[in-house]
């Protein structure tokens, strides 16, 4: 296609878009809840199309040179096609949040006030090489009663359309229109650009990738975006942790996964138990082969760590590297984060219960934690039953976006011919 074929082609996804989410916003549960299993459904049945289509994708990433890691995410075996049948199947069960009122309350002048929950309209989301996504951020918007545009990576292309048609059985199993999830067909670039830019069409955008994904749609979109850009967090260890409850934090927020961005990246130590606690931790990274880096106090007491530079405490790491400070004080553990943290997720070790809630209330982060590792902060683990990713901004969503961050409230007010006098 040529630029202007996708400005037409893109146009007429928002379109489609726009008219069906006047359709999904007034569906019963019982009828989305019958499109999420029908197309969960229709996934059983065409788990070997969809396996012999994302082998056209491996095929092609291998010859274009992906890494192993990248092919790993891309790949879809049977393991991960009863994940996305689950998955479906969880949101399915999910209390539908569309059409709740809180508050309701009679006021002075008679009329009944409250708020009603609502879907966002359209969404458009734009992701990376995962193929599953498909399915996740598909289901999370049809259950919110949004209708959806998902672009995913030209790396998926093929998995993508695959799924793409399992979900359009879906719909139709439960009378719904097509338009409500939208797969976009072609790989130019220019696609995205379009679909950031068309606020008559899309409410909100939503990506999923990497930094330099989410730096440019950030920049250039038109549209109001949800989302994060770094995941750099930090665990603080208090001079008044039970140090065995700080080892096992400090290690599994950093080693249980790396490529995450809920990871500790950076770990601070109060200097009263530095000496006490560094040689520890540090005897158990070295056996997942940790590199370390640390302030001139930590090389001090871990030699074999590296000097660690300005850049070290803003750096996402995604891999076996850790950043080392000793602090003075909870003081300058809570300036340091608030100086270098990128307001995903920050943890305190500490049993002194006054310290832990002015960590809580001074930590300008979306998820903040005492005595808990960073690896909690998941949509999954916070009992939402699943995410469309982190927000780390301040208005609407924050933290892990589930239903409910898909969907607004607006104010209802009930009367009996009550005018204002």
């Amino acid at each position: 296609m040529n630029t202007e074929q996708i400005s037409q082609y893109m146009t007429g996804l928002g379109q489609q878009a726009r008219k069906a989410s006047r359709v999904i916003a007034r569906a019963t549960t019982a009828t989305k809840n019958r499109a999420l299993l029908a197309t969960a459904e229709a996934i059983v049945l065409a788990s070997d199309e969809l396996i012999r289509a994302n082998a056209l994708d491996l095929k092609a990433g291998r010859d274009n040179g992906l890494d192993e890691a990248m092919l790993d995410r891309l790949a879809l075996t049977p393991a991960r096609l009863d994940a996305m049948v689950e998955g479906l199947r969880q949101v399915a069960a999910l209390p539908d949040p569309i059409g709740s009122i809180r508050d309701m309350k009679f006021l002075p002048s008679g009329i009944q006030v409250g708020r009603m929950r609502v879907p966002l309209g359209v969404i458009g989301i734009i992701y990376e090489s995962r193929p599953n996504v498909t399915v996740e951020a598909a289901s999370l918007c049809l259950k919110s009663g949004n209708a959806c545009i998902l672009r995913g990576g030209s790396e998926s292309i093929h998995s993508n359309q695959a799924i793409a048609a399992c979900l359009r059985q879906g719909l139709d199993a439960a009378g719904l229109p097509q338009a409500v999830v939208q797969v976009v067909e072609t790989t130019d670039r220019a696609a995205v650009g379009e679909l950031i830019t068309m606020p008559d069409y899309v409410d909100v955008i939503v990506p999923r990738g990497g930094k330099g994904l989410i730096e440019r749609i950030s920049r250039d979109a038109r549209v109001p975006v949800i989302k994060h850009l770094d995941g750099i967090c930090h665990v603080y260890v208090d001079d008044r942790a039970d140090l065995d409850k700080a080892e096992a934090i400090a290690f599994n927020a950093k080693t249980h996964r790396y490529g995450v961005c809920n990871a500790m990246e950076t770990l601070l130590v109060h200097r009263a138990v530095a000496d006490a606690f560094l040689p520890r931790i540090a005897r158990r990274y070295a056996e997942k082969q940790v590199e370390l880096r640390g302030c001139a106090l930590t090389r001090a007491i871990l030699p074999e760590a590296i000097a660690a530079t300005e850049a070290d405490w803003t750096t996402e790491y995604l891999a076996p590297i850790l950043a080392i400070r000793v602090v003075d004080d909870m003081d300058a553990a809570i300036e340091h984060i608030n100086t270098y943290s990128s307001q995903h997720t920050d943890a305190m070790v500490s049993e002194d219960f006054t310290r832990a809630r002015r960590f809580l209330a001074e930590v300008d982060s979306s998820s903040v934690m005492i005595n808990a590792s960073t690896r909690f902060a998941d949509g999954f683990e916070y009992g939402l039953g699943a995410e469309i990713g982190i927000s780390t901004d301040k208005i609407h969503a924050r933290g892990p976006v589930g239903l409910e961050g898909l969907t607004s409230e607006k104010y209802v007010v009930f009367g009996d011919g009550h005018i204002r006098q």
